[in-house]
């Protein structure tokens, strides 16, 4: 099974509210209804997480203002599904990843077939310093990263897509896409955020911890934050 990520953009003129609920209306029970479509989330930057505006960091403009994960069974019957996709956005890109999820969201905060998940989801498009070796990338982030981010955060839902293909065309480049589920208090605050309790030695070791481990492997000049609201439309698997 393959999954694939496709960045969405609204159409002119349509508000991501509009787009949400298109994507969740019309397009998401007929991508649903495929045989070869496994598991469907949407994610879309609109009103419901506005108060999280002062998070976003943006350097390939325009961001995305939605996205779509797709799994299924193989991707050379895409241009069917990808039609249906193209009836209600302008533009679309794709990427092939590699998804690892060290929290399981559902597990915290489970939530019905199209039922908005729980507080935010930030997505982050992400790329190596261009003399970082892949491997060196990897082991620094999968294998060291991983546990400063769950120990310095309140996420409850962490998902690490690493990038094996993007699609031809104006697909930007970056190396990896992370999905992280924060509480929706941690929109604006960043106590809660940074898991901290409201200490404020605590919140500054915390902020320090995180950025002295990005800076490790991280090109913050081709950093794309995106605050989401997360809608989980088929599940791969029930919650356990």
């Amino acid at each position: 099974m393959e999954k694939w990520i496709y960045p969405l953009w609204k159409r002119s003129g349509q508000t991501a509210d509009e787009l949400r609920d298109t994507l969740l209306a019309e397009l998401s029970p007929k991508l649903t209804s495929r045989i070869d479509v496994h598991g469907l989330r949407i994610c879309v930057a609109d009103s419901a997480v506005s108060a999280a505006s002062g998070r976003r960091m943006e350097s390939c403009t325009p961001v995305p203002d939605a996205m779509l994960s797709l799994w299924v069974d193989f991707r050379g019957v895409a241009p069917a599904w990808e039609a249906l996709v193209d009836q209600y956005v302008a533009r679309k890109t794709a990427y092939l990843v590699a998804e690892a999820e060290p929290l399981v969201s559902q597990l915290r905060h489970p939530s019905q077939s199209g039922e908005r998940v729980y507080g935010m989801c930030q997505v982050v498009f992400l790329s190596s310093p261009a003399d970082m070796e892949r491997e060196d990338f990897l082991a620094t982030w999968k294998d060291s990263h991983t546990q400063v981010a769950i120990d310095t955060q309140s996420t409850f839902g962490y998902r690490q897509n690493l990038v094996v293909r993007r699609q031809e065309g104006d697909a930007r480049h970056c190396d990896a896409i992370v999905e992280e589920n924060f509480p929706p208090e941690a929109m604006k605050d960043d106590h809660i955020f940074y898991a901290t309790g409201g200490d404020k030695d605590l919140l500054k070791q915390h902020m320090q911890a995180m950025m002295d481990s990005c800076t490790r492997f991280i090109d913050f000049a081709k950093i794309d934050v995106i605050p989401m609201s997360e809608y989980l439309m088929e599940p791969l698997l029930e919650v356990r």
